[in-house]
């Protein structure tokens, strides 16, 4: 008995009956018939595009004795195209004579009774020609992907695959849901994958989505290319700076060709990851701090800043009125109040696709207006900010209230169990919000009727995130100042909001032009007096006004501004920069008081580790204290650092 037949056997019917119920949609069109033609309305009922190809068989199951087996096939291959894993024609062109044959090596006792219990080796060196033995492959290996974590009931965050579907309390938009979004862990190798499971279960509840996915990238090239290049298991803990060049070195031949950002998170990520698994204390972090292995200098610089703006696209003014004043003409209708949000907000098309019926709206009072105020509530997933609340006017505020009230009225559990404002509530995407490309499609069409054109005289080509640039500029041309902007468009940085945040040139001019009437340039003035004001006599921590200085624990730190911190996960103590005198004695006393209770605490645990670095730590403070009562000031430079009365 295979394995997935003994799994089926002790408890997992109820698996299969759902593949049963599954395939039996669409008048069962897809159980009851072993030969799938092109020309069924089955595909258009599913919402499977089958492109060109119009006539035909698209595969043929009856070469499948076994009845488990033949479900499961069909089961994955409708599964893929309904959700756009595979298209129709890529089944059609690569998959049709492969299926069959599959079916036909069963007759040989050569495949067990479900996918789930083959071993993918098994199959791959039987087929006529080194292409067909391919696609064989990779058909096996996907199905036994597939069906293994079809059939396993562990939590989500223990298999080797998350689906963003069956996780809870992470952070994931809209669009993001549509797409059957996932995370996939079986590339990483088998010793650190535990390790790197930990650590995403971590992130997916604090971070968004679209970031974890995306540190996971680097993550999974950062082990293959060091096993690649001949690094085993366990190399993690032993890693050294000459390692560290190495990647740097791959890194940088890997991602030449691409843009610098992606060579940038290709080691600041990866500085991430090691810097959280050694706080952590994961035991198989490098032994070696971060800061040792990976500097500041190493991590290559990201887009120019006028590299980023070539890419910030606004809509010109004719063209932004003429789409305002024909929008009531779009269609579907649906998408109306959708661009109109955007035109009133500025947040990305994800965020407002994600607001909900239920708590998009409410209304704070405003002390001024004396007057309840309108307030738009969305998350906005991809800086992780879980209620941003922005004023709309009055009459935005009237039409979510009106769209709200519909949703309510006609939504159900079964239909928009997360309460959508914009839901889909039938078909295959039910239960999901209306997509963005569709809402970018119904507003190009409605330009290419219309007729709109750009400035060169061709049909105006619509973006949707260019609605989000063009509300930053005309914020920022009333006045607006730079920190509100950042707040309702819902920046992480203030950097990020500058980049969007710029004046049209028309407002650039009439600004410019204002600032002649004040005289602000006077060719006939003369220079200072060059008098020198001397200052009061003062100690050390008033230091000299051409050096920088910062105050840190225990005394002043005297780093140039330019230059990096090398003391960032050691102490200032023992920093060359770092100055201290008599004024800190009481820091100096209470922390040692401190420090004492942390080694009581710590012996009483038996923690030996912390005991080491506590007594380690309180043996520096106190002969750093009795320095300062036998010496009084403790600098390298001593008073050359302080301004003197000249």
């Amino acid at each position: 008995m295979g394995e997935a037949a003994r799994i089926l056997n002790e408890g997992f019917d109820n698996k299969y009956n759902q593949m049963v119920e599954y395939l039996e949609a669409d008048g069962r069109y897809w159980i009851d018939n072993d030969q799938w033609s092109l020309e069924a309305e089955a595909f258009r009922q599913a919402g499977i595009n089958t492109g060109k190809e119009t006539e035909g068989n698209l595969v043929d199951f009856s070469t499948f004795p076994e009845r488990n087996l033949k479900t499961e096939m069909k089961y994955f291959l409708l599964y893929s195209m309904r959700n756009k894993l595979l298209t129709a024609g890529n089944v059609l062109r690569h998959y049709r004579d492969t299926v069959r044959e599959i079916g036909q090596k069963r007759e040989g006792n050569e495949l067990p009774d479900s996918f789930a219990g083959l071993k993918v080796e098994a199959s791959t060196d039987t087929q006529k020609g080194k292409e067909r033995s391919r696609l064989y492959g990779i058909l096996i290996r996907d199905a036994v992907r597939f069906f293994e974590d079809y059939y396993d009931d562990r939590e989500e965050t223990e298999k080797d695959v998350w689906h963003a579907s069956r996780l809870t309390g992470i952070k994931i938009s809209a669009a993001a849901r549509r797409t059957k979004s996932s995370m996939n862990f079986t590339e990483i190798a088998g010793y650190y994958r535990p390790m790197v499971k930990r650590f995403m279960k971590r992130l997916i509840v604090k971070r968004s989505w679209s970031y974890c996915t995306e540190l996971l990238i680097y993550i999974r090239y950062f082990f293959k290319i060091f096993y690649s290049n001949g690094y085993g298991d366990g190399f993690l803990a032993a890693l050294t700076r000459a390692d560290v060049e190495n990647y740097l070195g791959w890194v940088a031949v890997d991602y030449g060709s691409k843009n610098a950002t992606f060579r940038s998170k290709a080691v600041s990520f990866i500085r991430q990851f090691i810097d959280y698994i050694q706080l952590a204390e994961y035991p198989e972090a490098p032994e070696k701090d971060v800061n040792r292995l990976i500097f500041d200098d190493d991590i290559p610089r990201r887009e120019r800043a006028e590299d980023t703006m070539s890419k910030i696209k606004y809509i010109p003014e004719p063209v932004r009125e003429q789409i305002d004043a024909s929008i009531n003409e779009i269609e579907p209708k649906e998408m109306q109040p959708v661009y109109i949000l955007l035109r009133e907000t500025g947040w990305r098309g994800t965020d407002v696709l994600n607001l909900r019926y239920d708590s998009c709206l409410e209304y704070i009072w405003n002390k001024k207006e004396k007057t309840y105020v309108p307030y738009l509530c969305g998350e906005i997933t991809k800086t992780g900010i879980p209620l941003l609340k922005i004023p709309v006017r009055d009459e935005v505020a009237d039409m979510i209230k009106k769209l709200s009230e519909e949703a309510a009225s006609i939504s159900t559990e079964e239909n928009n169990p997360d309460k959508y404002l914009f839901n889909t509530y039938d078909g295959k995407c039910k239960g999901l919000p209306y997509s963005k490309p569709a809402f970018t499609s119904a507003v190009q069409e409605l330009i290419v009727k219309k007729e709109i054109k750009d400035g060169d005289g061709n049909i105006y080509h619509f973006r949707a995130h260019s609605l989000r640039h063009t509300r930053a500029m005309e914020y920022t041309e009333q006045g607006m100042p730079i920190g509100i902007i950042q707040q309702i468009l819902g920046h992480c940085s203030i950097q990020m909001t500058l980049h969007y945040a710029k004046v049209s040139e028309d407002m650039l001019f009439q600004k410019w032009k204002e600032t002649e009437k004040l005289g602000l340039l006077h060719l006939e003035s003369t220079p200072p007096d060059g008098e020198e004001h001397p200052g009061e006599d003062i100690r050390y921590e008033y230091v000299r006004k051409n050096l920088d200085a910062v105050k840190v624990p225990f005394g002043v730190c005297f780093k140039p501004s330019k230059l990096p911190c090398r003391q960032q996960m050691s102490h200032c103590l023992k920093c060359a920069n770092f100055c201290t005198g008599k004024d800190d004695i009481p820091e100096y006393e209470a922390e040692i008081r401190r420090v004492k209770v942390q080694l009581e605490q710590s012996k009483a645990l038996g923690r030996g580790e912390w005991i080491e670095k506590n007594q380690k730590y309180l043996d520096t403070l106190e002969k750093m204290l009795a320095r300062i009562r036998k010496e009084g000031l403790i600098h390298k430079n001593g008073s050359r650092r302080e301004e003197y009365d000249g």
